[in-house]
């Protein structure tokens, strides 16, 4: 409620009456009060700033404890907002393989469907419990500490649904990601390295701008009971060891990314701020022109995970040929804005990637069920290699 004698019209101007200073101090101290405590504070900060804005504007006087008020104002809640930013509560995302009596439908000509089905013509038919992925218990328990504050810009530490699509993808098809050596780009919270942790990828880098985000990514590696590696040496490949690396975008140069020959780069809802684009897509290129020499290139271990799939698509036959021929990037997103994904699209075409649309062929099991605000509608998964 405005001081008496003075409101706001329909159009958001102040009107002025009358504007008695022992009004406005009996205002202030109300407003003050612990009765009202910081519920109003957002909205006390916007009136005051309207306030002496208009005042001002007709060559007003303003109160001393008007200005000292704002001031407190915009003061306490920075200090709110910093202690809301270190906050976090501690998720734990389950993924859930369905038992044998459930089937997914692989349609060779065309889509995956998650209906439980009986044999078909011209289909194949393959049970989650039949992956290598899948724990006796049929459910990966992965504890979390994430933030509450996607909106406040604690975004590093803030579970992105893209993030759970990529998730479910390694675990549906581990044997893409087996004994091959994966770099992901914007790891965040570290989901999706955990589960590359899970699938026995032979090396596994997480990196990140954020120190603050690459610290919470390591206390989530512990939760997990995986070691952290923070070096930026070629470290020997040990599946339970994560390297973490701090690589702001803009200041990644091809020399500082010499130590890394990743097989796999991945990225989840990375696509969201145009003006990091540049930067990105200068890393993928520095990185998916890397070739190993033929002595350490590929290991075909047989040790790994192994699952005979098809991908329905005219011009990929099988994923896991992909990496013979060099890197490849695993891309999943939400487009929020065409504009901004066609210029996305630009950069790579510059850079001399190719890029395709992996969605409707590789589409992964639905592990996530029981996750209501969890939609895969609107996600996109695209693969990203080298045009040389």
């Amino acid at each position: 409620m405005a001081p008496p004698h003075l409101r706001l019209s329909r159009h958001g101007t102040l009107r002025f009456s009358r504007f008695p200073c022992q009004s406005m101090r009996r205002w202030i101290s109300y407003r003050e009060s612990a009765e009202v405590g910081k519920a109003y504070a957002p909205y006390l900060r916007n009136f005051l700033k309207k306030l002496i804005v208009e005042v001002e504007s007709i060559h007003g006087e303003v109160l001393d404890e008007i200005y000292e008020l704002y001031a407190d104002i915009i003061t306490s809640l920075k200090d709110d907002q910093f202690v809301e930013k270190s906050m976090r509560v501690h998720k734990t995302i389950t993924f859930l393989f369905p038992d044998g009596n459930n089937y997914y439908l692989y349609d060779v000509g065309n889509s995956i469907s998650d209906q439980p089905i009986s044999l078909v013509d011209d289909l194949v038919i393959l049970g989650c419990i039949d992956l290598p992925s899948c724990p006796k218990s049929r459910k990966l328990m992965v504890p979390l500490q994430c933030s509450l504050n996607m909106l406040e810009g604690d975004t590093g530490c803030s579970i992105w649904p893209s993030s759970l699509l990529l998730s479910e993808f390694i675990l549906s098809f581990p044997e893409i990601f087996s004994n091959k050596s994966c770099f992901e780009v914007g790891s965040g919270v570290g989901l999706v390295g955990i589960c590359l942790a899970h699938v026995k990828a032979s090396k596994v880098t997480l990196t990140d701008g954020d120190h603050l985000t690459l610290a919470n990514m390591r206390s989530n590696l512990e939760l997990n009971q995986l070691s952290t590696d923070t070096s930026l040496l070629e470290s020997y490949e040990d599946p339970n060891v994560v390297q973490c690396v701090h690589l702001p975008w803009e200041s990644a140069s091809e020399s500082g990314l010499s130590a890394f020959v990743p097989e796999i780069i991945l990225g989840a809802d990375i696509l969201y701020d145009r003006s990091c684009f540049p930067d990105l897509v200068r890393i993928l290129a520095i990185l998916l022109n890397r070739r190993k020499s033929d002595s350490s290139s590929r290991k075909e271990s047989t040790k790994g995970f192994t699952l005979d799939t098809k991908c329905n698509t005219n011009d990929l036959n099988d994923l896991t040929a992909v990496t013979s021929k060099g890197p490849v990037a695993y891309i999943a997103t939400v487009i929020r804005n065409i504009d901004t994904f066609n210029y996305f699209l630009s950069l790579v075409e510059q850079a001399n990637l190719s890029i395709t649309d992996l969605t409707e062929a590789k589409m992964p099991f639905n592990l996530l069920p029981y996750m209501q605000s969890y939609d895969r509608s609107n996600m996109r998964l695209f693969t990203v290699s080298s045009k040389a």
